[in-house]
């Protein structure tokens, strides 16, 4: 009974509300007021008719709405007012965000080029089972404040965003929801380099934002590479609250990859040291409860310090994609957090150029950079039928089948030219909800 209702509902959400061209969900319409009776001394409300929906029990609707994909719960608002009290139940974000979090990954991808920034979402829990997916587009609500602006981080459903050019600005958004609240400024310094981090610990269920700078001290050389020979640090961290501030923990001794945080993982943020002449690249963490930075075991793939790699995570453990000079990528995994045996060669990737693509360099400086530094294929995670999703050079998506070994092209339909993607679950989290933790 209970799986019929859910197919029904499912059905219902994907033939009564037509695939928006843009997830501008001021949902926000007016009801049927209260109707007086001329001559009566009561006054009477309308009353719309209960749904057979409504009528459930409480556990058994929360079951249901929690197996939906976030677009149909967002749609499921729409059908009516009663509906709509329905999906506001304070356990659903949290039902749903457990069940989503392994099983049903979505794609941001964020375009900033040309100047004008834009947000894009893309579905890929059920990408097995199409070659084409349909991109579409979040309307920003700050847009106006922040033209632009990098993805700086995502959990749970909520993304990071910093201004990009002064780094001053950052804001915590769920694009789904369209909540958002913004952070107050810290300390500036000039000429300096930020490095992001943004995450959730489940101990103590709070989410914070890590600032880390480096700066000039007066006295260093700036080279070309915008690399300082003598600089200085920062780290500052903001735990989401009621009366959220900036924190200085003082210096860090690691001199850390500018790029932000890419794999959270047992509630600490991990980042890849930057290569060094003579010094060997490792990986630092930082834990979000102690706030202690600390070096983890790095896989033992021979040559790994003078090699580019980025971190991720695949099936909640942290994993290494280690980019080889005959253009093969390799994705090792640690099995068992923290131990440098547990390291293992999971994968091993051929190259490949996805078709009918042109090698076009007039594109995003940003993100065409980020091709340049060794990033042309980024392993963005694994999906559930087991495939890899990878993104080429900020232009293409495709999947790895490790079984097969056979690569498959996605096209995207409406997608910018030139984007960066990141993985998001999709959630209705609520930025009010975690400030009042």
């Amino acid at each position: 009974m209970i799986h019929l209702l859910f197919s029904f509902i499912f059905n219902l959400m994907q033939l009564s509300t037509s695939p928006l061209p843009s997830m501008d969900l001021d949902f926000e319409k007016p009801g049927k007021k209260a109707r007086y009776q001329v001559g009566e001394e009561e006054e009477e409300e309308e009353t719309p008719p209960t749904t057979f929906m409504e009528r459930l029990p409480r556990d058994i609707i929360l079951d249901i709405l929690s197996k939906l994909p976030v677009t149909s719960l967002v749609q499921f608002r729409f059908v009516c007012r009663g509906w709509r009290m329905l999906a506001q139940d304070p356990l659903l974000p949290i039902m749903h965000l457990s069940r989503t979090a392994q099983d049903n990954p979505c794609l941001i991808l964020h375009c900033d080029y040309p100047i004008r920034n834009q947000l894009s979402f893309l579905d890929i829990s059920s990408s097995d089972k199409r070659e084409k997916e349909t991109v579409r587009k979040f309307s920003t609500p700050f847009w106006d404040s922040m033209p632009e602006f990098e993805v700086v981080g995502s959990c749970n459903g909520l993304l990071c965003l910093a201004d990009s050019l002064y780094k001053d600005a950052v804001y915590v958004y769920n694009p789904f929801t369209r909540d958002y609240k913004q952070l107050p400024k810290s300390m500036q310094y000039p000429d300096q380099e930020v490095v992001f981090g943004f995450g959730f610990h489940p101990m103590t269920e709070v989410y914070k934002v890590v600032k880390i700078v480096y700066y000039r001290n007066g006295y260093g050389r700036l080279s070309q590479l915008r690399r300082f020979t003598c600089s200085q640090s920062e780290v500052q961290v903001l735990t989401l609250g009621r009366s959220p501030t900036w924190r200085s923990l003082g210096k860090v001794a690691y001199q850390l990859d500018r790029w932000p945080s890419e794999a959270l993982v047992n509630g600490r943020l991990h980042w890849v040291t930057r290569p060094k002449r003579y010094v060997t690249r490792f990986i630092a963490s930082f834990d979000l409860a102690d706030e202690q930075f600390r070096e983890v075991p790095k896989p033992n793939c021979g040559g790994l310090g003078r090699s580019n790699y980025h971190l991720l995570v695949l099936k909640g453990c942290l994993s290494a994609a280690v980019y080889r000079s005959n253009g093969k990528l390799e994705i090792w995994v640690m099995k068992e957090y923290d131990v440098e045996e547990s390291w293992i060669k999971e994968f091993s990737i051929g190259a490949h150029v996805p078709k009918g693509l042109k090698q076009d360099l007039k594109g995003s400086y940003k993100i065409l950079g980020n091709a340049l530094k060794g990033r042309g294929v980024r392993v963005l995670c694994q999906l559930k039928n087991g495939e890899i999703l990878l993104e080429y050079k900020g232009r293409a998506l495709f999947s790895f089948d490790p079984e097969r070994r056979k690569f498959k092209d996605i096209t995207l339909n409406g997608s910018p030219n030139w984007f960066q993607a990141f993985v998001l679950v999709g959630s209705l989290n609520w930025i009010d909800t975690i400030a009042d933790k």
